[in-house]
């Protein structure tokens, strides 16, 4: 059922998320040329932060979009290629969790995790989402309603 009505949509609230998400890498970006013991913990709830909404992200994607687009998409490799993606990242997302702010790899590995999901980010938004919206057996308004509520769950459990 395409989106005829103009509400927004479960892609609408992913990229909600990816611009969520692209403002935390920025403010995390700002701090990176200041040292001091306030700065390091604010990259430390920074970078924390990101993980946690990235994680979040990627478990809704996981768990419900994509299942349900590869049950409507004749093509599933662009998903499949989002699911390395989100595999690297997450890869990437436990390192940070092990470390401390004072490692000199912190701050690299937050801006390649940055730059993993801006890739990410306009794979999703120029290939995944239009195919999305063009596949007339999902009803995207619906499935947004069902992502924000297991947003919303899976935010409280991991706070």
């Amino acid at each position: 059922m395409p989106n005829t009505r103009g509400e927004k949509d479960a892609c609408d609230l992913l990229d909600a998320d990816h611009r969520a998400v692209k403002k935390l890498f920025k403010e995390y970006e700002e701090l990176t040329n200041s040292r001091g013991r306030t700065v390091a913990q604010k990259k430390m709830d920074l970078a924390r932060q990101i993980c946690h909404e990235l994680t979040v992200h990627a478990q809704i994607e996981e768990e419900m979009f994509y299942p349900a687009l590869r049950d409507v998409l004749k093509d599933t490799d662009m998903v499949a290629e989002a699911e390395v993606e989100h595999q690297s990242a997450k890869d990437l997302i436990a390192q940070i969790e092990g470390m401390d702010a004072a490692d000199e790899m912190f701050d690299a590995k937050v801006k390649v995790l940055g730059e993993y999901v801006d890739h990410h980010v306009k794979e999703e938004r120029n290939e995944i989402f239009p195919k999305a919206r063009s596949a007339r057996k999902l009803d995207l308004v619906a499935m947004r309603d069902e992502l924000m509520a297991r947003k919303e769950e899976l935010m409280g459990e991991m706070a």
